[in-house]
């Protein structure tokens, strides 16, 4: 497993409760290392790494480095992610200890890099496509080991201690770390410029990515991308746009907003149909990617056809909350102008064919929208405004700043000003508050509609807030119900 993961030595992560650090953490676990973790946020994920045998702590600071130091044989290795601020007191108290301090991406590394694995990294569906690979393994009785961004159903959890061949990861770009991966198959979903906290071009990305890619013993790519074709020479390419001049292709026969029907075809020939139970084009392709890298695994294509039908998406990935006072309160990850794009149009394509995997077809689509750091709205400003105008109503977040330092002029109110400008005649709020803004879906939304809350900070927490008002007060009535768009 390499030299960083030594039985012996104890592992100790600091922000375990985050998706990427808890996933981490339970793996190890399960293969018998000593793992321990800190958080003072309580959570269902935090109580399943207890069962999981892992000691968790509530305080960050000196006394939980104290604590594991003391009686120890060996001092533990400590476990940060990106989210760790420097003057973090637990890691200063680490620091000053002299243990040893390393990224969440080099434990991720010498997972990945001690048995073959399949890395999924790219802009957009990178959760979504690993989900969708680990799931068909499982399905398939591959028995992978899974290291997931997200919640995958079939595992109720974001990680998965198999004993097959293969181990399935997401590969996040965000902060350039995946370049230490060395997986047996390289996934790129897709590419284009996002992270500009940490990118400060496309240009600087792409090289990001192709370092990435040639650590790959070989690579898997979306023909489909324009940027992929043209800095990527992969091993096989996939397409949900033609069957020529590609390894792996899947073409719609039917469309609806419950799913898609689709041929497969392996170099330009078909293999067979499938059913995919996860409606819009965005996971036709990322489902294609997934059966492009299970059959390069050499998993038959008719035993994974009729896993499909079973699929799920992630946690926080079109994820129905339930039904508030008629409404359908839906949650999404989408804060970059192409996810919300892409999530709309599924929306609206549920609304046009009638047909939805939520227990009611909805009538209209309310967007719910919170800005995501403010470097990434400055840059994505009018794709933001254009992506949410495909919405029948929208009702604007505070901006989640993420940890940056504000850029003057840029927040909730100038993307409305942007949309106003766009869509003049679009029902629009902006809230200052996140009670304001369950007050205005309360005042804003009406029975029938699909609630769609989508944005990557706090605004997830919208469905608790719904739901205490609902105890307070009835929803009022909308103020003045929208016109329905257009098909």
């Amino acid at each position: 497993m390499g030299p960083l993961l030594d039985h012996r030595a104890p592992l100790h992560f600091i922000g375990v409760g985050g998706i990427g650090m808890s996933a981490l953490a339970g793996i190890l676990a399960d293969r018998g290392f000593q793992v321990s973790g800190s958080d003072p946020r309580q959570s269902p994920v935090l109580e399943a790494l207890g069962r999981r045998g892992v000691r968790v702590f509530s305080q960050q600071g000196a006394a939980t480095i104290a604590a594991l130091r003391a009686g120890a044989g060996t001092p533990p290795l400590v476990v940060i992610s990106t989210a760790v601020p420097a003057d973090n007191p637990e890691l200063l108290a680490a620091r000053q200890a002299g243990l040893t301090i390393c990224h969440r991406s080099d434990v991720l590394a010498a997972l990945i890099n001690a048995q073959p694995s399949i890395a999924v990294a790219g802009s957009h569906g990178k959760t979504t496509t690993s989900t969708l690979i680990a799931t068909l393994l499982a399905a398939t009785d591959q028995d992978p080991t899974a290291v997931i961004g997200g919640i995958v159903p079939a595992f109720q959890s974001n990680a998965r201690s198999g004993r097959g061949r293969l181990l399935v990861a997401e590969a996040d770009e965000s902060d350039g770390s995946l370049v230490k991966f060395r997986s047996s198959l390289g996934l790129i979903t897709n590419l284009e410029l996002d992270h500009t906290d940490h990118y400060p071009d496309l240009e600087a990305l792409v090289e990001t990515l192709q370092r990435f890619a040639g650590g790959c013993g070989s690579l898997l790519a979306n023909a489909d991308c324009p940027v992929l074709r043209q800095h990527f020479q992969p091993g096989a390419w996939w397409s949900i746009e033609r069957c020529d001049g590609v390894d792996f292709s899947a073409l719609a026969v039917e469309e609806h907003g419950g799913g898609t029907l689709a041929d497969f075809y392996e170099n330009g020939e078909l293999v067979g149909r499938f059913s995919l139970p996860l409606p819009g084009r965005h996971n036709l392709s990322n489902a294609t990617a997934a059966l492009a890298a299970c059959r390069l695994e050499g998993v038959p294509f008719a035993a994974l056809a009729a896993a499909m039908r079973t699929l799920r998406s992630p946690g926080r990935r079109f994820d129905f909350r339930g039904d508030w006072a008629g409404r359908q309160v839906v949650d999404d990850y989408a804060h970059h102008p192409s996810e919300v794009e892409a999530t709309l149009h599924m929306a609206r394509l549920m609304v046009t064919s009638g047909r939805s995997p939520l227990p009611k077809t909805p009538r209209r689509v309310v967007a719910v929208f919170q800005p995501h750091r403010y470097s990434r709205t400055a840059e994505f400003l009018d794709a933001f405004a254009a992506a949410l105008a495909l919405a029948d109503s929208v009702l604007l977040a505070p901006l989640y700043a993420a940890g940056e330092t504000a850029i003057p002029g840029i927040d909730s109110q100038a993307l409305a000003g942007r949309l106003r400008q766009l869509r003049p005649g679009l029902p629009l709020q902006v809230s200052a508050t996140l009670d304001q803004l369950a007050d205005q879906v309360a005042r804003r939304s009406q029975p029938g509609d699909l609630v769609l809350v989508m944005g990557a900070g706090d605004v997830n927490g919208l469905w608790g807030r719904l739901q205490a008002l609902a105890q307070l007060k009835p929803p009022d009535a909308p103020d003045a119900p929208p016109a329905r768009l257009a098909a």
